[in-house]
């Protein structure tokens, strides 16, 4: 089972997408590699990702896709895991996340 996607993710990604295939279509092939193997990982091991409670309650987590330098962040107590947003980690977080919704 694979975790699935707000639409706000799904717009994460196309843009992320985006602005990485402007640099490397290659490197933006990789990205959506990783995105897969992240769905699958978080999918089936929902409470692998860490929690970062200065910047969002339980059940909310972040799982860093560590080549690319991008965080998903997921509700883990949803069925299937659900993923909120996909953010760049040298993003102002704190601000990002503010208005976040674990829904």
């Amino acid at each position: 089972m694979k975790a699935s996607l707000s639409p706000r993710a799904i717009r994460d990604l196309l843009e992320a997408t985006e602005a990485i295939a402007g640099n490397s279509r290659r490197a933006a092939r990789e990205f959506r590699v990783s995105v897969d193997d992240a769905l699958t990982m978080i999918g089936r091991h929902p409470e692998i990702g860490a929690e970062r409670r200065e910047l969002a309650d339980p059940p909310v987590r972040f799982w860093t896709l560590t080549r690319h330098n991008y965080l998903m962040v997921y509700n883990s107590s949803r069925d299937p895991p659900r993923i909120l947003q996909v953010v760049h980690g040298a993003r102002d977080l704190p601000a990002l996340l503010s208005g976040l919704r674990s829904d």
